[in-house]
C-alpha cells in the first residue's frame, strides 16, 4: 500500500514538473516588447507560426492551432515559445503591454493573419493547372500525380524572392537523388524575361512563365516568396513564407 502512494505522489511531482518547464518562456515577454528591433529579431529566429507546435493560450490552456492563430491576427498578443525537454516546440499567447511600439501589434497581426490563411489551405486539393515550363515540357497535376511537389511562387523584382536562390538550389541538391521530389516555380514574369534573368541568376527549379493571374485568382496570394508542399496525393501539405521554414517542412515530408 505504502508503494502504491509513492508511485502516486512521484507520477503526480513529475506531471506537475513536465507541465512547469513547459510553462517557462524562453525569453522575458515584457522585456522582449521594450522596442520593435528586440521583437522583430526574436519573431523573425524563434517563431515559426507554419511549423507544428502545441499551441497554448494565455492562460497556459491548450488550444488549437487554428484558434491560437485566429486570436494573434485578431487580438492584442505576441507568442512566445516554451522552454521545452523533448522534441516538441511550445507557443503561448503573451497580452501585448499597453506602452509597446505599435508596429508590434500590427506586425504580428498581420504574419498571423498570412499563417492562418496559409494553415486553413492544408489538407485541401492544390487548384487545376496545366502549363507549360520554359523548356516547353508540359507540367499539370495529372504529371505531377504520385509525387511530392514543392512549388516556389515568385517574380524578379520580388527582393525576398532572389535572396534565397542559392539556399533553395541546395535545397534541390540536397534531395536530387529523390526521384519522387519535385521542384516547380510559378513566376509572373514573361519567358523572354525569366529568360534573361536566369541567365545571370540561375534557379534549379523548373521554372513556369505568365502566371500573375493563376497565383492572384486560383492560390490568391498577397506576398512573395510563398513556398508549397504537395503530398504524393496532389493534396497542400504546407503554404509556406521563407525558406527557413520550407527546409523544415520538407524533411518532415520526405520521410512520411
Amino acid at each position: 500500500m505504502q508503494k502504491s502512494i509513492s508511485i502516486i505522489i512521484f507520477l503526480i511531482f513529475t506531471s506537475c514538473f513536465s507541465q512547469k518547464n513547459h510553462e517557462i518562456p524562453e525569453v522575458d515577454p515584457i522585456q522582449i516588447q521594450s522596442n520593435f528591433s528586440n521583437w522583430s529579431a526574436y519573431q523573425s529566429k524563434n517563431i515559426m507560426l507554419s511549423r507544428d507546435f502545441t499551441a497554448l493560450d494565455s492562460n497556459s490552456k491548450e488550444i488549437s492551432k487554428e484558434s491560437f492563430l485566429d486570436q494573434l491576427a485578431n487580438g492584442n498578443y505576441i507568442p512566445i515559445q516554451l522552454k521545452s525537454e523533448d522534441s516538441k516546440y511550445y507557443y503561448k499567447l503573451f497580452q501585448i503591454q499597453p506602452n509597446s511600439d505599435t508596429s508590434i501589434k500590427a506586425t504580428i497581426n498581420q504574419i498571423a493573419f498570412d499563417a492562418l490563411k496559409n494553415y486553413k489551405m492544408e489538407g485541401t486539393p492544390f487548384p487545376k493547372f496545366s502549363f507549360k515550363d520554359l523548356n516547353g515540357n508540359m507540367v499539370s497535376n495529372e504529371s505531377m500525380k504520385g509525387k511530392i511537389i514543392v512549388i516556389k511562387c515568385w517574380y524578379i523584382h520580388c527582393t525576398p524572392c532572389i535572396r534565397e536562390f542559392p539556399q533553395v538550389n541546395q535545397l534541390v541538391n540536397e534531395y536530387k537523388d529523390r526521384k519522387d521530389i519535385l521542384f516547380i516555380s510559378l513566376a509572373e514574369d514573361s519567358p523572354e524575361q525569366l529568360k534573361a534573368f536566369l541567365a545571370k541568376r540561375p534557379l534549379k527549379y523548373e521554372v513556369i512563365p505568365n502566371m500573375k493571374v493563376y497565383m492572384n485568382e486560383a492560390l490568391q496570394l498577397n506576398s512573395f516568396p510563398t513556398h508549397f508542399i504537395l503530398n504524393k496525393e496532389g493534396l497542400i501539405a504546407k503554404v509556406l513564407p521563407n525558406f527557413e521554414s520550407l527546409e523544415v517542412a520538407l524533411a518532415k515530408e520526405s520521410k512520411l
